[in-house]
């Protein structure tokens, strides 16, 4: 069975440095689980065990900001910055 899934172009997709910036884009993060391996590829000459997890913050522009070995060393890391509302996925 095929699953149907409307696409929505959002548009803050779209919104050019200056406008991502005028919203509090500094001050928007995100965390993405990933694995070792993955992280070389965006921090090159990382060494990390390749079959870890890990928890990559990254700020709304994408620029890594902090790599965690643990949801609790992100969650305390979060809390000394000057950021708004947090949740963590």
């Amino acid at each position: 069975m095929q699953e149907y899934r409307e696409t929505f172009d959002n548009p803050l997709r779209n919104l050019s440095a200056e406008q991502f910036q005028a919203l509090g884009g500094n001050a928007v993060v995100y965390v993405k689980h990933v694995k070792g391996d993955a992280l070389g590829e965006v921090l090159p000459g990382t060494v990390l065990s390749n079959e870890e997890d890990y928890h990559l913050v990254v700020s709304g522009d994408g620029q890594p900001l902090m790599i965690g070995d643990s949801e609790e060393a992100v969650a305390e890391w979060l809390q000394s910055q000057p950021f708004g509302i947090v949740t963590l996925h």
